[in-house]
């Protein structure tokens, strides 16, 4: 059973990849989640400043789903550069580097940085749900705003293909991932979380989250993303690869993904709830279905669901 994924040139040795603000802090662990089982990592969000996020308490969970308000904490592009430069020394498995910005020219200004320090993939985070009181609506709002932040990007960002990181929280999803594939995308990550969602202390009648508000992740948003990739594969004629991440905890989930038309699989909130080896028991979930329907490679599955 071949679970590989050459995308745009760059091997992954199966789909799973760590989704970005999970794990995805140092090179040390990203080397630790490569050796329980993912094809690729992807970093936290890189900023061109220091960036301090929100104050606790920023996460709260239950089996169904997640809410996160931790505000995309950053300690700025020189600390990206040694833990970026210190994973590529020995490189065991792609890079994705993930960059956030409130203004296009600060995308630029951090797109730079990064793209000079020679990751495999550029992440775009245009999507964030839990940064509006700092930065407004995200741009991936707004196909025209998507549109410019990718443009702006891709003048910048060299030999090194930009993933643009999409928002569920849109009319049409379709349309906002042809602006940018007009724009010249090489591919999405689609999605960021929903939301933003609250919960609230019934003791105290108060928001648990110190921000009030945070993006909805977990089992909960598995069915929001899997629409949504099936929608961008669609409107982009399936010619763009595309990360599909949100709510996937099984080998199950990450094969539906997949026919709804991603190459890649990120997985996040998953860690916690079944463990540092997750990638692992997905792609050993994954190659077991395959072998059960006879299916020698699991790249003939991408983009065949049936409408």
């Amino acid at each position: 059973m071949d679970l590989s994924q050459t995308i745009l040139g760059v091997t992954f040795p199966n789909p799973t990849v760590l989704a970005s603000g999970i794990w995805g802090v140092t090179a040390s662990s990203w080397k630790r989640v490569v050796e329980n089982g993912a094809g690729g990592v992807t970093t936290k969000s890189l900023w061109i400043r220091e960036h301090k996020g929100h104050p606790n308490p920023t996460v709260i969970a239950n089996e169904h789903w997640t809410l996160n308000a931790v505000g995309l904490p950053d300690a700025g592009p020189d600390k990206a550069r040694e833990e970026i430069g210190e994973y590529l020394k020995d490189k065991s498995a792609p890079l994705i580097a993930n960059i956030v910005a409130g203004k296009v020219e600060d995308f630029v200004a951090i797109a730079e940085i990064v793209c000079g320090l020679g990751p495999d993939f550029l992440e775009v985070n245009i999507s964030c749900p839990n940064v509006e009181d700092e930065c407004g609506k995200p741009f991936a709002c707004s196909a025209p705003d998507a549109k410019k932040v990718t443009e702006a990007v891709k003048k910048v960002s060299g030999d090194v293909p930009i993933f643009i990181k999409l928002s569920p929280n849109v009319d049409d999803i379709g349309a906002v991932a042809v602006a940018c594939a007009e724009a010249g995308a090489d591919g999405f990550t689609a999605v960021n979380t929903f939301g933003p969602g609250m919960a609230i202390d019934l003791k105290s009648r108060q928001p648990i989250l110190a921000n009030k508000v945070g993006g909805l992740s977990g089992p909960g948003l598995k069915p929001i993303a899997v629409r949504c990739i099936h929608d961008v594969y669609k409107a982009t004629g399936g010619k763009l690869p595309i990360i599909g991440t949100g709510g996937v905890h099984t080998g199950q989930d990450a094969l539906e993904m997949m026919i709804a038309g991603a190459s890649l699989i990120g997985i996040g909130t998953a860690i916690g709830e079944r463990g540092q080896d997750v990638f692992k028991k997905v792609c050993d979930e994954m190659e077991e279905w395959c072998e059960e329907e006879g299916i020698s490679e699991v790249s003939e599955l991408v983009g065949s669901i049936r409408t």
